[in-house]
C-alpha cells in the first residue's frame, strides 16, 4: 500500500490513509485483485457483522463494487441504511438489519432474519467485537463487563455459525474469523474480558475448522495487529502506537475471500510468539513489580 494511494471505483473513491514510517514496515502492502474478488463473490450472499464502522464498514464498501448480496449487521440501524444506499448506488444489493447480538432476544431475531434469505448464505466474516480494557481492581463490581464480552466475541458467532453451518455446507461457502495478534502473545494485564472472549472463540474456531473442511466449508483466520477503529478511542495510549487502517484490514478481509487462505498474520508475529514462548518466566517476574511502582 502507497501512500496516499487512491482507488477509484463508478459512484466512490477511497483513499487509503498514510502511514508513518513504522507502519509502512509493519504493515506491508496488500495487493487485492479485484477482478478475482469479482468473480469470486459474484452472486453470493455475504454476511459481514459489525458493519455500521471500522473495518466491516471498509469491507461493505470494497464488496459493494462487486456483484453481491450483502447482509449488514450492527447496532447502528441508522448507519447501516445511509451504507446501504451509499453502496446500492454502485449495484450490490444490500439487507440491513439493526441488533445487538449481545441480548438474546435480538440474537434470535437476526437469526430468523438470517433464515429467511432465499438460497442460505454463501460467506460470514464474523467481524463484530467489543474491547473492554479496565484493571481488575476497578471490575470487582464489574461482573457484566465479562459477560457482555464474551456474549459478543464469544456466543454470538458460536450461535450464527451452529445456525448457517448447514447452509454454508450446501453452498461450499466460506467463514472468515476477524482474530487478533493477542491470541498468540502472552496475554497483558487490564485486558482480562477482552482477551479471554477472544482466544475462547480462535479456539473454538481452529477445532471446529477441520469439521468444517470436511464438508467443503473454507475457513480463514486473520489475525490482525491493533486497528485504527473506532473500539479504540477510548485508550488514549493506542493514539501514538502504529496501527492498521481501517481500509487496509478490509483489503486483507476481501483478499481471503478468492486466495481461501486458512490463516493471515502479520510478518512479524513469529518473532512475538517466540518472545511470548521463552519469555513467559521473566515477565511474569517483572511485571507485577512494574505494577506495584505505577501504582506507588
Amino acid at each position: 500500500m502507497k501512500n496516499g494511494e487512491t482507488f477509484f471505483t463508478e459512484k466512490r473513491t477511497m483513499r487509503m490513509p498514510a502511514y508513518t514510517l513504522w507502519e509502512n514496515m509493519l504493515f506491508w502492502p496488500t495487493a487485492l485483485d479485484e477482478g478475482k474478488l469479482a468473480a469470486a463473490v459474484a452472486g453470493k450472499t455475504i454476511l459481514i457483522t459489525g458493519a455500521s464502522s471500522g473495518i466491516g464498514e471498509q469491507l461493505a464498501y470494497v464488496l459493494g463494487r462487486c456483484q453481491v448480496h450483502l447482509l449488514l449487521v450492527a447496532r447502528r440501524e441508522e448507519k447501516l441504511r445511509q451504507i446501504k444506499a451509499e453502496i446500492e448506488r454502485d449495484g450490490a444489493r444490500v439487507s440491513v438489519c439493526g441488533a445487538d447480538l449481545r441480548d438474546p432476544a435480538q440474537l434470535e431475531a437476526f437469526l430468523a432474519f438470517l433464515h429467511e434469505q432465499s438460497g442460505g448464505i454463501d460467506i460470514v466474516v464474523s467481524n463484530a467485537g467489543l474491547s473492554i480494557r479496565r484493571p481488575i481492581m476497578d471490575s470487582l463490581e464489574r461482573y457484566h463487563d465479562f459477560t457482555r464480552t464474551m456474549a459478543i466475541n464469544y456466543f454470538a458467532p458460536v450461535k450464527i455459525l451452529l445456525s448457517l453451518t448447514e447452509q454454508l455446507a450446501r453452498n461450499k461457502g466460506q467463514i472468515v474469523n476477524v482474530s487478533t495478534i493477542n491470541t498468540s502473545l502472552l496475554p497483558l494485564p487490564y485486558w482480562a474480558a477482552y482477551q479471554a472472549s477472544k482466544a475462547a472463540f480462535d479456539t473454538w474456531f481452529r477445532s471446529a475448522a477441520p469439521e468444517w473442511s470436511a464438508k467443503g466449508i473454507a475457513t480463514t483466520s486473520i489475525y490482525l495487529p491493533l486497528v485504527r477503529t473506532p473500539m479504540i478511542l477510548p485508550t488514549a495510549a493506542y493514539r501514538s502506537m502504529p496501527a492498521m487502517s481501517a481500509e487496509h484490514a478490509a483489503r486483507l478481509i476481501a483478499k481471503s475471500l478468492y486466495t481461501k487462505r486458512t490463516t493471515i498474520r502479520p510478518w512479524w508475529l513469529l518473532w512475538g510468539e517466540l518472545a511470548s514462548l521463552f519469555g513467559r518466566g521473566l515477565w511474569e517476574r517483572l511485571l507485577p513489580r512494574l505494577l506495584r511502582k505505577r501504582g506507588e
